[in-house]
């Protein structure tokens, strides 16, 4: 157990958090998802047994590792209204990506990040159907690792990666597969010719982070525990997110229900100063 007070360094929590990351997604892949059991919440959204399945082993293992730090998980984010979080907190999506869970899709993640003052400073993006985790420490750098069942989830060696210059010849963005909104595609016609790919979940954080792509819009709302971990990832692999005052996004915002209004993620922190209008 790691209390608050000990002030574990970001670099120890991305590894603790990569084993919870890597246990939630292999909760995860023992749900079927044609047997899924869904049901909606409130906003019509879909929750499954695998969801159910990745929020209890991620809040049990958190609480065991960071007993006095809260969690706020999309599974149970109404247990914030009319709460404050405070200086540190923990934020999860135990499945990001449901809609392309219960399509068959490969591209949905387990989404983990630490927050201190605001500001994302641990990431982890495990995607389980594809054995990928990625994982960031901001000031620590970022990696990309393998793992799998037939391994107990053990992760293997871990690949530094980075963010990649802004190439002077047909940049790639990253769109979202089910969310693409008229303002992000508008954004990205203002930057002249770009290659679009669409990715679902928090994958398209973990492709940008690697260098595979240079920029990812979402100028329409979308949630705290959708964007955080991806921007530790991206921040600690040498990219920029920036909201839509193109300023570094903020969290712990429990009183608009931890809305974020949109943003940008840059892998060139240069090419977002001389790009964005």
């Amino acid at each position: 157990m790691i209390k608050a007070t000990q002030a574990p360094s970001d670099a120890t929590l991305a590894e603790a958090f990569t084993a919870i990351a890597i246990e939630a997604s292999l909760a995860i892949l023992t749900v079927d998802f044609r047997k899924a059991g869904t049901h909606y919440k409130a906003d019509n959204s879909p929750v499954t047994l695998a969801d159910e399945a990745a929020h209890a082993v991620i809040t049990k293992r958190l609480a065991e590792l960071l007993s006095d730090v809260p969690v706020v998980s999309e599974e149970a984010s109404e247990d914030w209204r009319g709460r404050e979080v405070g200086a540190s907190f923990v934020l999860v999506d135990p499945l990001d990506g449901t809609a392309e869970f219960l399509a068959g899709r490969l591209e949905y993640t387990v989404n983990i990040a630490l927050v201190r003052h605001g500001v994302p400073t641990v990431g982890v993006v495990a995607a389980p159907a594809l054995g990928l985790l990625w994982r960031g420490a901001v000031g620590h750098g970022a990696a990309r690792m393998r793992f799998s069942v037939g391994d107990d989830g053990r992760p293997r060696r871990a690949e530094p990666i980075h963010t990649r210059p802004w190439p002077p010849r047909e940049p790639v963005a990253a769109v979202s597969r089910t969310h693409f909104d008229a303002l992000s595609a508008a954004f990205l016609q203002r930057l002249g010719p770009v290659r679009e790919i669409a990715f679902g979940s928090a994958l398209k954080f973990a492709r940008l982070a690697e260098g595979a792509v240079d920029v990812y819009p979402r100028l329409a709302p979308t949630s705290e525990w959708d964007v955080a971990a991806g921007h530790a990832l991206v921040t600690a692999a040498g990219g920029v997110v920036l909201g839509l005052d193109q300023r570094p996004v903020r969290y712990g915002r429990a009183h608009v229900a931890f809305r974020v209004d949109g943003f940008s993620a840059w892998g060139d922190p240069a090419a977002a100063r001389r790009l964005v209008c």
